[in-house]
């Protein structure tokens, strides 16, 4: 499990401490470049559509920050949004929308919606069908990634400068590795095969980006998928034992996060060994949302496993009429909700969540050892951005 009461224990060497703490001084980054899924795509998917129909292409997708859809699968801002303004940079723009790194003047984002961290190949041979879901693997991130580097380094001390103060967000991924089967009839003890595959991935893209120069990463683990409302949904039970006293989530399937989450965590500590120069930051968005979960009304929110915008059923949520499609309708204040969608968080669940990741209360070792704390502790992220 990854939770923030088990993280304390962690024996992360002294030297890896102390290097990761000087190691920009009171200077904060330069450059994001973001590699993962729906959870922090700002327009890729959208880029890639061409015509097609898709819900993210229109309001109420973008409502409450944009007023206008943008590509994000949200009413607003991103984890990714709000890690770009505290650190006062210009919202990191999708890798799909321009030409080279002249259009990325801060960083890229190759983060796309619905992208898994494993290719097809590996779903085919699991026997499952990936034809109805994106095919912008983690791997195929990389390699978007890859091919701009010439570009990046036709300067060579400019290239250093980059890779030495950039952020590198690697994840959240591999929700959708795990999503696609599960709510497509697979069982969970099949499912968790998957796991060790799934953080192979993403450890060789760290492996990979490091040789490429990065100093500094930060690596999200998976969501408690047991609080989603698409989940809660799809697996409902009659049995009281199978969802948690606390918060109603299904008790298994955060459980299958957990696992994930420990995985990942472990592979994380075996890196930070090998690579004692460079900062691989957990960043624990199950933790910061569970918090949401467990005291809701105290983070301002009345709504927890409920969908702002959905149709039908005890979480207002149905596949056959989703956000943004006919059938649907939004609520009047998402801000009192923590789910957007069914499958995606609020702007004010994803702003509790990041201001948690930016403080260092749900980031491992703290996010603000590298950079000073962007805004006062006291205040609110709303505040300062």
């Amino acid at each position: 499990m990854a939770s923030s009461h088990l993280l304390p224990s962690l024996h992360i060497p002294t030297l890896i401490l102390l290097l990761i703490m000087s190691k920009t001084g009171g200077c904060c980054f330069t450059h994001i470049f973001c590699f993962g899924d729906s959870i922090s795509d700002t327009g890729n998917l959208l880029s890639s559509l061409g015509d097609r129909y898709h819900p993210i292409r229109n309001l109420p997708y973008g409502e409450t920050y944009f007023h206008r859809a943008t590509g994000r699968f949200c009413d607003g801002r991103l984890i990714l949004d709000f890690i770009a303004q505290a650190y006062k940079l210009p919202f990191i723009p999708a890798y799909l929308s321009g030409n080279n790194t002249y259009d990325f003047p801060h960083g890229m984002n190759f983060a796309v919606g619905g992208a898994t961290a494993m290719n097809n190949s590996f779903f085919e041979s699991k026997g499952i069908d990936q034809s109805h879901w994106t095919d912008y693997s983690l791997d195929i991130q990389l390699q978007w990634f890859k091919k701009l580097l010439p570009t990046i380094m036709e300067n060579p001390g400019c290239c250093s400068d980059i890779m030495n103060n950039a952020l590198f967000v690697v994840g959240e991924i591999g929700g959708n590795d795990y999503n696609y089967p599960l709510l497509h009839g697979r069982t969970i003890d099949e499912v968790r095969t998957f796991i060790p595959d799934v953080i192979s991935a993403v450890s060789l893209t760290i492996k990979e980006l490091i040789g490429y120069g990065a100093k500094t990463l930060l690596v999200p683990n998976n969501f408690p998928i047991g609080c989603l409302p698409s989940y809660l949904t799809h697996f409902q039970s009659k049995k009281k034992e199978d969802y948690e006293p606390e918060t109603g989530c299904i008790k298994r399937l955060n459980e299958f996060s957990q696992l994930h989450n420990s995985m990942l965590l472990e592979e994380l500590e075996k890196l930070r060994l090998f690579y004692p120069d460079v900062a691989i930051i957990y960043a624990d968005y199950y933790e910061a949302s569970m918090s949401i979960f467990r005291n809701p009304q105290e983070l301002g929110f009345n709504y927890t496993l409920i969908t702002c915008c959905g149709s039908k059923g005890p979480y207002n949520y149905s596949s056959l009429a989703s956000c943004g499609n006919q059938g649907s309708t939004v609520c009047s204040d998402p801000s009192k909700y923590a789910s957007w969608d069914g499958n995606h968080m609020t702007e004010a669940a994803y702003k509790v969540i990041s201001q948690g990741v930016l403080q260092g209360t749900y980031s491992y070792p703290p996010l603000s050892n590298i950079c000073p704390n962007p805004f006062n502790k006291s205040s609110s992220l709303s505040s300062t951005i």
